[in-house]
């Protein structure tokens, strides 16, 4: 008889299913959702009262110190509007006017946000009292300033207000991210407000990098880049959120930037990470909670980590709102290797309908074809056309139970890992740890 406990999180409710008799699961957790805080200032306003590593901001800064202040883009929920003016407050407790405060939307090489995204993104408060003086990151600009180089070579090149300013403040989030380990930290500066060519040189060398992974920060060459970017940049304090996937704050961190990261990545590990004796051969995952556009594959990017090289991902996301997802489908039907598209990315030969899109979503090409070169990937979806699928490939589907039962036949004996919320996991194989 086969095992029936079994389900995905799936567009707000659960699809159940079950395995062959003979298949081994090794993993299965999910995770119950965090318990949020019910005052974000209240909260904002401790994490300033507590910073790690640092002073508070009202002691490091000093009269007639010109700040700049910065927060990311409307792709994170963080609450820069609530969190702006508690920061500004304390700059004026030290001597720092309203006048000699200015902010910038790091963007990154991301889409410029339009007014009404900055509006809502910094809010009335912010904006009333910096009087235009809020800004958008450029990428491409030509004022953009070199300032030095990492440690590797690289050249650092960021935006010309935070090159000049006496004081540099970030506002951001903390979670984990698939390439740098966790987001956060001096990724304000790289690549948040920094130029297009640093971008390009910083990811197109270190994306594929085999220690650059999810959740690890130590020795991962991606994040040493960013923190060497960042202390030349002299960022001098920031605050990251911790959130859930509706972007309600679970805890906020305050301090000097490695610090707070790496305090508010350890939170993030207790509430979202999961042991697994060993690589698993078939991988069933979900892209619950993040299940929309290119926000979907970040599940599928955290189902290699932890399955074995020519195993099997079943990777479930509907993709009704599949949106941005697309040009990456157009362009993965290219006959090009995952190597192929790297080289020519590392030349300048973007495709012209790509050049709107940040550098970390072009490299999702490279990325994809490797997926698809490294392991047997199953979508079920019911968002794109079984065309659409192989264009990645990938081989459709559309039903989990069938796909299982199809592969139990093929396959009699597995280890198995399932992951309810797939896109929201740290999958931690033989308990390594690698925040130590």
């Amino acid at each position: 008889m086969k095992d029936t406990g079994h389900y995905l999180n799936y567009e707000g409710r659960k699809i159940f299913f079950s395995l062959p008799p003979d298949w081994r699961l090794i993993s299965g957790e999910d995770r119950s959702p965090p318990r949020v805080v019910a005052d974000v200032e209240a909260e904002v306003e401790r994490a300033l009262d507590n910073p790690f590593g640092s002073l508070p901001i009202e002691k490091i800064a000093k009269p007639g110190m010109e700040a700049v202040l910065l927060f990311d883009d409307q792709q994170r929920a963080t609450p820069a509007h609530l969190t702006l003016p508690r920061v500004m407050n304390r700059l004026n407790t030290a001597g720092v006017t309203d006048d000699s405060i200015s902010a910038i939307c790091a963007n990154g090489t991301h889409p410029a946000p339009t007014d009404e995204q900055l509006k809502a993104k910094v809010g009335p408060e912010a904006l009333s009292r910096l009087r235009g003086r809020v800004f958008r990151h450029d990428a491409r600009s030509p004022e953009n300033i070199i300032i030095g180089r990492t440690h590797r070579g690289n050249i650092v090149e960021v935006n010309k207000r935070v090159a000049l300013a006496d004081l540099v403040i970030g506002i951001g989030a903390c979670l984990a991210h698939p390439t740098s380990g966790y987001s956060g930290g001096y990724k304000i500066i790289m690549p948040g407000a920094s130029s297009y060519r640093s971008v390009a040189e910083h990811h197109f060398a270190f994306l594929r990098h085999k220690d650059t992974s999810i959740s690890t920060l130590d020795g991962n060459p991606f994040w040493e880049e960013i923190v060497d970017a960042g202390r030349l940049s002299r960022l001098a304090f920031k605050i990251d959120f911790v959130m859930n996937e509706r972007g309600e704050v679970i805890r906020a961190f305050a301090g000097e930037p490695e610090a707070e990261q790496r305090e508010a990545a350890k939170l993030v590990e207790s509430l979202y990470a999961v042991e697994l004796p060993g690589l698993a051969d078939i991988t069933v995952t979900s892209a619950f909670p993040l299940e929309i556009g290119v926000q979907s594959t970040k599940a599928l990017a955290i189902a290699t980590t932890c399955t074995k090289p020519g195993g099997v991902i079943v990777w479930v996301a509907s993709q009704k709102q599949a949106g941005s997802i697309l040009p990456l489908v157009e362009e993965m039907a290219r006959p090009l290797t995952a190597n192929e598209f790297h080289q020519a990315f590392v030349k300048g030969l973007i495709p012209e309908h790509l050049t709107a899109f940040g550098i970390s979503y072009i490299m999702q090409i490279v990325k994809f074809k490797e997926f698809s070169e490294r392991y047997r990937i199953i979508h079920v979806t019911e968002g794109l056309t079984d065309d659409q699928v192989k264009m990645m490939g990938m081989t459709p589907s559309a039903d989990l139970q069938s796909t299982i039962d199809r592969l139990g036949q093929e396959i009699v004996s597995a280890d198995v890992a399932v992951f309810p919320s797939g896109g929201s996991l740290i999958p931690r194989v033989r308990s390594t740890n690698s925040l130590t």
